[in-house]
C-alpha cells in the first residue's frame, strides 16, 4: 500500500489518502485541572473547524518516579504539577459526553499503560495518540495497540533508527498506524524544525498516515507541513495566552485555530497539478495578452518590417509569438499606427 493510498477511518472521518488534513486541538494541561474550562477548549475547538479536541490521561505514580530532572517549561516539578493538575478519570467522561454532544471527536492521550488501560474500558476510543516520550517505549505501544485501534504515535526527540523500530514493531502487528514528524522543544527554534523529514516520512512508512506535531506558537510551519504532504496537524491550544502553564509557550488561542483550520483548507484547495487554462482566466487572456499592432503607417502592398510592428494588449488579434510569420509578408491594405493587425491585412492569410 503506497503512502497516498494509507487511509484511517475515525468515527466516519477518513485521515488520509487525498483527504482533507485532520486537525487536532491539543487542550494539553492548559486547562489547568479545570473541567468548565476544558470543555470551553472543546467548543471553542468545534467552532474554528477542528476536527478533535485532543486531551491527557495522567496517572503520575504510573507514569514517571517524584523525583525527575526537570525541563525548562515547567515552573514546578512535574510530578507535583499532575499530582495537582492533570484531569481525573470522571472529569474526562463529562469532557467527552460533551464532545460527543457537540460533534466533535474527543481524543486523549495515556502516559501509561495503566492509564490507556483505564480510558479503553471507560471509552472504548476509537483512537489512541501517545506522545514524543513513549515513541521508544515498544512495550506498552505494542500492548495499546493489542486495542486494535488508530494509534497515533509523535516521534520528537527521535531518530529515523529509533522511528524505524517502533513502525516495524506495530506494523507487524497489523496496528493501524499514524506517525507524526516533531520536534519536542518548548517551543522549537525554527532552525530544528526540519519540516523536509515529512516527505522522507510519506517515503520511508508507507503503512503509515504521516502528519506533523507542531509546537511553533505561531502558524506557519502547520501551513508549510500541509503543502509537504501532512495529513494530520496537531497544535496545542490555550483559551488566552496569558494564562501561565507549561504549555503557555508553545500554545496558540482559538482564533489562531480557526484561521489555521481556514488556511489549511485553503492550502488544500490550491494543491492541484494540472496546469492548464481555467474557465475564469479565459476572460482575463483576451485583453492581458499581446497581439501584433502597426507602430507607423503603412501603405497597402508595403512589407512589413520587425520595426512596424510590435506587441500591445489586448490579446484578440494576431498573437505576439506569431510575430516571425508576419516580418516580411505584405499588407492587403493601408493601415494607420497603432493598429491591431488582422490575417486578412497580410496576403496568404493565416500560414496553415
Amino acid at each position: 500500500m503506497s503512502a497516498a493510498a494509507t487511509v484511517h477511518t475515525v468515527q466516519g472521518r477518513p485521515i488520509g489518502g487525498d483527504h482533507p488534513c485532520f486537525v487536532i486541538a491539543e487542550a494539553c494541561d492548559n486547562h489547568m485541572g479545570d473541567t468548565d474550562d476544558a470543555i470551553e477548549m472543546a467548543r471553542q475547538a468545534k467552532l474554528a473547524g477542528a476536527d478533535a479536541a485532543k486531551y491527557q490521561h495522567h496517572l503520575p505514580d504510573e507514569e514517571m518516579l517524584p523525583d525527575i530532572p526537570m525541563s525548562d517549561n515547567f515552573e514546578e516539578p512535574l510530578y507535583e504539577f499532575l499530582k495537582n493538575h492533570a484531569l481525573t478519570l470522571d472529569q474526562h467522561r463529562t469532557i467527552k459526553r460533551y464532545c460527543d454532544e457537540i460533534g466533535i471527536i474527543y481524543m486523549c492521550t495515556p502516559f501509561s499503560w495503566a492509564a490507556a488501560q483505564e480510558l479503553e474500558q471507560a471509552f472504548d476510543l476509537p483512537l489512541f495518540k501517545t506522545g514524543s516520550g513513549e515513541m521508544t517505549d515498544v512495550p506498552t505501544l505494542v500492548r495499546i495497540a493489542g486495542f486494535g485501534k488508530l494509534m497515533v504515535v509523535s516521534t520528537g526527540m527521535s531518530r529515523f533508527d529509533e522511528i524505524d523500530r517502533t513502525y516495524k514493531a506495530l506494523t507487524a502487528r497489523g496496528a493501524k498506524l499514524a506517525l507524526l514528524n516533531c520536534v519536542s522543544e518548548y517551543p522549537p527554534v525554527y532552525e530544528d524544525m526540519n519540516l523536509g523529514v515529512i516527505p522522507q516520512m510519506i517515503e520511508r512508512y508507507p503503512e503509515a498516515v504521516i502528519g506533523h506535531s507542531d509546537h511553533a506558537p505561531t502558524l506557519e510551519t502547520s501551513f508549510a507541513a500541509v503543502t509537504l504532504g501532512a495529513k494530520i496537524v496537531e497544535k496545542h491550544v490555550i483559551l488566552d495566552k496569558r494564562t501561565p502553564g507549561p504549555d503557555q509557550s508553545v500554545s496558540i488561542d482559538f482564533r489562531d485555530l480557526a484561521a489555521l483550520v481556514d488556511g489549511i483548507r485553503r492550502i488544500e484547495a490550491s494543491l492541484g497539478d494540472e496546469k492548464r487554462v481555467h474557465p475564469r482566466e479565459e476572460q482575463i487572456r483576451t485583453w492581458a495578452f499581446r497581439s501584433l499592432v502597426t507602430t507607423c503607417e503603412v501603405a497597402a502592398g508595403a512589407a512589413l518590417t520587425d520595426d512596424m510592428v510590435w506587441s500591445k494588449r489586448p490579446g484578440t488579434g494576431i498573437p505576439a509569438w506569431q510575430m516571425d510569420k508576419v516580418v516580411g509578408r505584405r499588407t492587403t491594405r493601408a493601415i494607420g499606427r497603432n493598429e491591431l493587425l488582422d490575417w486578412s491585412d497580410i496576403e496568404g492569410g493565416e500560414p496553415g
